[in-house]
């Protein structure tokens, strides 16, 4: 994990429970002795990352729908801390505004973003159930004046209709969909049970995750390729835009894509989160003179 990233030790449950007494309910002693819960129950790891929201980085209110995809803190803050230090290389730590493309109904990059960098966000998302959802959570959080939620009517879009033409952001940020098809996301679900001990006939994810959450026509490959193409349309509104990449036989295409498309650096910063191996390309299609004379 990153330096700076405050989960890479087992998590303090006491510490936990003091401030999120609702936690007590899923924590039990494992048999080697340490406190734990059932991951592959959703309702436990739904308390345990509000539990460590509140605790850690100030969050009080953070509720969604339980088929909404419940999104782990350590991973996603970790993702947070890999592009900070992008910014940090490229001297971009000053007025900093990121869009979180598809926040989602829990809205967890721009909470995180803000918590850590104070961050300002623009948050898409294409959903109305969960564009409200994440409208309630920054309501209720008092971070309007951090948070701008910005509603995508059109699907086929991802920076169109969300960034205006005449807008400079200085990054995104970006977890796209997965998965091809439902059928795809469920064998991954039935693989995932199984390693945790669970059934392999309940097809429940410990993460949850509706349809757009977790599929597109195409899969990752389309998703990435498509943000590719319309990222070449905004060549001049974002100094460094970014995505997480899963499988790592995607990496060489992006790459020869981008170069096709004109982008004038591309990075690939590398992502652990224990035995997970994660990636989170980055590419920007400004000159050197327009890098230096920057301005969001």
């Amino acid at each position: 994990m990153h330096k700076h990233n405050k989960h890479s030790n087992d998590y303090n449950f006491k510490a936990l429970i003091k401030d999120s007494p609702e936690l007590a309910d899923f924590v039990f002693e494992s048999k080697y002795g340490k406190d734990t819960i059932d991951f592959a129950n959703p309702k436990a790891v739904k308390s345990l990352n509000s539990a460590l929201l509140k605790t850690h980085y100030g969050i009080d209110y953070w509720n969604f729908p339980d088929a909404n995809l419940c999104p782990p803190i350590p991973g996603r803050v970790e993702y947070i801390h890999v592009l900070n230090d992008l910014l940090r290389a490229s001297k971009l730590q000053k007025d900093v505004t990121v869009l979180d493309v598809g926040t989602g109904a829990s809205c967890i990059y721009p909470l995180l973003g803000y918590s850590e960098y104070k961050w300002n966000f623009i948050a898409s998302e294409v959903d109305p159930l969960a564009f409200e959802n994440a409208k309630d959570i920054v309501d209720k959080n008092n971070l309007n004046n951090h948070i701008d939620l910005r509603f995508q009517n059109d699907s086929q879009f991802i920076l169109k209709g969300i960034l205006q033409p005449s807008e400079n952001i200085t990054a995104t940020l970006c977890n796209p969909p997965f998965y091809k098809n439902e059928a795809e996301a469920n064998e991954n679900a039935l693989r995932k049970l199984k390693g945790l001990g669970n059934g392999t006939n309940d097809l429940k994810r410990n993460f949850s995750g509706k349809a757009n959450e977790l599929w597109y026509p195409g899969g990752e490959k389309a998703f990435l390729h498509n943000y590719l193409y319309q990222s070449s349309l905004f060549k001049t509104n974002c100094f460094w835009y970014t995505s997480l990449v899963s499988k790592k036989e995607l990496v060489k295409s992006m790459q020869s894509s981008l170069k096709k498309l004109g982008a004038t650096e591309v990075k690939t910063l590398q992502m652990a989160l224990g035995n997970k191996i994660s990636r989170v390309m980055a590419w920007t299609f400004l000159t050197e003179e327009e890098q230096k004379s920057w301005k969001a």
